[in-house]
């Protein structure tokens, strides 16, 4: 029983790494999704930069078992969109405004993709405690 109970622990703490990893993920996704129009404070600046979540691998000693962490967020370092609005504030002095880099159809992708995720993980801790239940009604009996 002993070796199960650790069994159970260490699949639980793998997927509630991957739970909070994605859950990070959802947020950054978030955070591009409502700038995606933003403009910049001030004339011909720049606007928000699209970020992007990575994810790292890191040994949790408890546990014994590699989990995974949400790493680095770095920027998106592709161009910014840009459109001729010369009565915007934003505009610089040839009436261009930078819109961020962010596209929405690719971080709604993004979005689902790390839903799934996350759901897999919920699934996993699931069938986890359903299992840690049964073991313990065979043992009652």
């Amino acid at each position: 029983m002993a070796d199960n109970s650790g069994d159970f622990m260490r699949s639980m703490g793998i997927a509630t790494s991957g739970l909070r990893a994605q859950a990070g993920r959802m947020r950054v996704i978030s955070e591009n999704i409502a700038n995606a129009d933003s403009t910049a404070q001030t004339p011909g600046g720049d606007p928000y930069r699209r970020k992007v979540p990575t994810f790292s691998s890191a040994l949790d000693r408890a546990l014994d078992a590699k989990v995974v962490e949400l790493g680095r967020v770095r920027p998106d370092m592709s161009s910014f969109r840009i459109k001729y609005e010369p009565s915007n504030p934003a505009a610089d002095a040839s009436g261009n405004v930078k819109y961020p880099n962010v596209n929405s159809l690719v971080e709604m992708t993004d979005m689902r993709d790390a839903q799934r995720s996350y759901e897999a993980n919920l699934n996993i801790i699931s069938a986890t405690r359903r299992m840690i239940q049964r073991t313990l009604d065979i043992l009652k009996s």
